[in-house]
């Protein structure tokens, strides 16, 4: 598909009684072991479990931990037709924000028993360095603040909430709206996780943050201060901040792997050739927060999700 840039999505066009039908096959890379993003089955189970709920995903409609499509397990979705971010008229933009931040509460109300995980809750500290052994295998030649901004980030960790089911990745490149500005499907559960709910706000400032007249995120969105998702939520702005430093670091770490896949040819997107500058402001910015010298940006705007 198009839109996005990872994982392997495919639109199958299909017919049901005589009638044209949309579909949405996802595949795990080839080769690749079925374990955390890779592990498509997973998600589906969690989609599944969520759409009990009540809750706006995709349906699954088939899916499989054998290889039989391309030597590979598979999940197969219905197609959502909602439409994404840029295709919504700019004067919603308010109304995006607090219907995302509502979806989001929604999520992180529901049971963590109803999802069926039996994975124990992620700590900050394991998710930390969770994405420092991403950069590490990224090996990336970037002379940046990587190690800088962690052991700030280690040296600081925050209360931790109750833990609750996190998508990880919650931002506005991964939801489809209706007309009126409403969410309708969250798309892209790859990294979803047993964790801390600040998490998923965070990401939604961070993935598509401005500060000032600069864009800090690659992800387009409406323009929105982050204290004001805050609000929206019903957190601290102060407590959202070691998050959001948080989710800096760690898109900036699944950046540098992309650009390690991409330029050794593993996984082209013309996307990573511009992503370099996009590392160096989130690490840059990340630290910003910890020392306290500026604000969190806004969330919206960006160079495509």
């Amino acid at each position: 598909m198009p839109h996005g840039h990872s994982g392997f999505t495919y639109l199958v066009r299909a017919t049901q009684e005589e009638k044209p039908r949309g579909l949405v096959l996802r595949l795990p890379p080839p080769g690749a072991r079925p374990l955390g993003p890779a592990d498509v089955v997973r998600q589906g189970r969690i989609m599944t479990a969520l759409a009990r709920q009540g809750f706006p995903v995709p349906a699954v409609l088939a899916a499989s931990d054998e290889p039989v499509v391309d030597g590979r397990p598979f999940l197969l979705l219905e197609h959502v037709a909602g439409r994404r971010v840029e295709d919504v008229p700019a004067d919603l933009g308010g109304g995006l924000a607090s219907s995302a931040v509502t979806t989001l509460r929604r999520l992180h109300g529901i049971p963590v028993a109803a999802i069926g995980l039996t994975e124990v809750p992620v700590e900050l500290a394991a998710d930390l360095v969770r994405w420092h052994t991403l950069l590490e295998r990224s090996r990336v030649d970037l002379d940046l603040p990587f190690e800088e901004l962690r052991s700030a980030l280690a040296s600081s960790f925050p209360e931790p909430r109750a833990p609750c089911l996190v998508h990880a990745d919650y931002h506005f490149g991964n939801l489809l709206f209706d007309r009126g500005g409403s969410v309708v499907a969250v798309l892209d559960w790859e990294i979803a996780e047993i964790g801390q709910p600040l998490i998923d706000l965070s990401c939604l400032a961070v993935a598509g943050m401005r500060r000032g007249a600069e864009t800090v995120g690659p992800v387009p969105g409406p323009t929105i201060e982050a204290p004001q998702l805050a609000a929206l939520y019903g957190a601290d702005t102060t407590e959202l901040e070691w998050y959001c430093a948080f989710s800096c670091y760690k898109y900036s770490a699944v950046y540098a792997y992309n650009l390690m896949l991409h330029r050794r040819g593993k996984r082209i997107d013309p996307f990573n050739d511009r992503v370099e500058p996009l590392i160096e402001r989130l690490l840059t910015h990340g630290l910003t927060i910890l020392r306290g010298h500026d604000q969190v940006g806004s969330a919206g705007g960006g160079e495509g999700g």
